[in-house]
């Protein structure tokens, strides 16, 4: 992923990911700004680090950390996952690994633990934090929340992860339903996304040591 509008050699990003649908997205709201791009697939061979936080927040720092230290690259990194209500919050920071990596068995798995639980509400929440980091300092962080329910059976293909069983009530469908650019403008990654663009444009120097 590359977006070469007059961008510098100080005006290069590295987005922490491999995940194509994170890619799109992101890429998608970052469009148009003066930085170049790159994701993770443009620097193969690098390990992941192990995610020892125990929020949103401490993973995303200690991935923007970890690869803006083993790039050289202004670093932004993500952590985001699905808080169920009725379920103490779970899968939480463990959304990615919960239950393996087969997304409709974790559908199942979560419709199981909700009849096991009684739950009558379906209360649930999409969480993203992220962070900018370059030269062992953390520049920038942002959180983006969308409230929501648990679907009783999953709809759309438009999106991934999780988004098929994640119903918006004010639009009447679910993340996986809705057209890409208007999902962006309501999810969870789109607000902390939006935030930094707002911030790499009125930053234009973002990656500079201070005076």
């Amino acid at each position: 992923m590359t977006d070469t509008v007059a961008a510098t050699a100080d005006r290069i990003l590295l987005v922490a990911t491999t995940n194509p649908g994170k890619v799109r997205e992101i890429a998608g709201i970052l469009h148009g700004i003066s930085v170049t791009l790159l994701t993770l697939d443009d620097r193969p061979g690098i390990a992941e680090p192990e995610e020892t936080g125990t929020t949103f927040a401490e993973n995303a720092r200690l991935k923007a950390l970890y690869y803006a230290e083993a790039t050289g690259l202004p670093s932004v990194a993500d952590d985001s996952g699905l808080e169920i209500t009725a379920l103490d919050n779970a899968p939480g920071v463990q959304s990615a690994r919960w239950h393996g990596s087969h997304y409709p068995t974790k559908f199942r798995k979560i419709q199981e633990l909700l009849r096991a639980h009684g739950a009558i509400g379906r209360d649930a929440r999409f969480v993203c934090r992220i962070a900018l980091a370059h030269r062992g300092r953390i520049l920038y962080e942002a959180e983006g929340i969308i409230r929501g329910e648990i679907a009783s059976v999953a709809r759309g293909n438009q999106g991934f992860g999780y988004d098929p069983i994640f119903f918006f009530p004010p639009l009447g469908r679910t993340l996986a339903e809705l057209d890409p650019a208007v999902k962006s403008a309501v999810s969870h990654r789109g607000q902390a996304f939006e935030a930094l663009r707002a911030h790499l444009v009125a930053c234009p120097d973002f990656a500079r040591d201070p005076e």
